[in-house]
């Protein structure tokens, strides 16, 4: 006999029904799903860069300032010495995104690993890793990421080190603080009391569980890179060889008032993404939440 649509209704209504999905609650948080949406379409630029324009972005390729959607060539126009601005956002997103990617993974490493250490170990390396920490903190970071491009030299590898430097004492305070929360919970005093190691039970055990609020920073760490990136090239300390957006704002500063739409196009291109970033870890935070995930 086959079930009513009344039955059916209430079985799905009953209060024993499955928890929902990561994918389901990340999607009923409307600003993450817009923000997953602009940042999988600037992915998409940066990853069809080459077939979109072939040609080296810093090549010349007609007359200087020319405005947007004047010439269908140059959708976007031209910049002071005449290059398409289309092609410098398009390759530049790969550089910002690279930049961004590469240092919040830095950061993280470096976070975690000095985090854990310090919580699980305790005592005087406690110490120590705080007050290392607290000595990167204490140093203004746009002052200490210059100071590093202008000794090893602008290039992006160079750039990607000296944000990943600054950025990782957030992500290590928190991995320290989840891994004080967990360290005496029932769990893992369990698993001291079947003999397994240290370095098994911080892996397999405790690393697991405190991970999600630390991807939620890793995401904003993210954004962070991608303005620290922004302030280097605008002060002239970009990597020459490569086309990124906070160059390409630095470089049309001095015709702001003639042609602002060389700092507009690239500026509200690191807004758009910046701000999807952002929204995207408050999904994430959402998502990943037990808190919030029990509402």
């Amino acid at each position: 006999m086959s079930a009513t649509p009344a039955a059916i209704a209430l079985a799905g209504a009953a209060p024993g029904r499955r928890p929902d999905s990561f994918a389901a609650r990340f999607a009923r948080n409307r600003g993450a799903v817009a923000g997953a949406v602009v940042l999988l379409l600037v992915a998409l630029v940066a990853a069809g860069a080459d077939w979109i324009y072939p040609v080296n972005p810093l090549r010349i390729v007609g007359a200087p300032e020319i405005w947007p959607f004047e010439s269908w060539r140059f959708p976007l126009g031209t910049d002071s010495m005449g290059r398409d601005i289309a092609a410098l956002i398009a390759h530049g997103a790969r550089a910002t995104l690279l930049i961004g990617l590469v240092a919040a993974a830095t950061a993280t490493l470096i976070g975690v690993s000095v985090g854990a250490a310090a919580a699980w170990a305790g005592g005087w390396i406690d110490e120590a890793l705080m007050r290392l920490t607290e000595l990167f903190q204490i140093i203004p970071n746009v002052v200490f990421v210059l100071t590093v491009v202008s000794v090893l030299g602008p290039r992006i590898e160079n750039i990607t080190l000296a944000v990943g430097l600054v950025s990782w004492p957030p992500i290590a305070r928190l991995t320290r603080a989840e891994f004080l929360s967990f360290k005496e919970r029932e769990f893992v005093q369990a698993c001291r009391a079947v003999g397994m190691s240290p370095l098994r039970i911080v892996a397999g055990e405790v690393l697991p569980n405190a991970l999600p609020p630390v991807i939620v920073m890793s995401s904003l760490v993210v954004a962070g890179a991608i303005l620290y990136e922004s302030v280097v090239s605008f002060l002239g300390l970009g990597d020459p060889n490569i086309a990124s957006w906070g160059r390409l704002v630095g470089e049309g500063r001095s015709l702001i008032r003639s042609s602002w739409y060389i700092c507009a196009v690239p500026g509200v291109a690191i807004m758009l993404t910046v701000l999807s970033l952002n929204l995207v870890g408050d999904g994430l935070n959402d998502a990943l939440n037990p808190k919030l995930q029990k509402r």
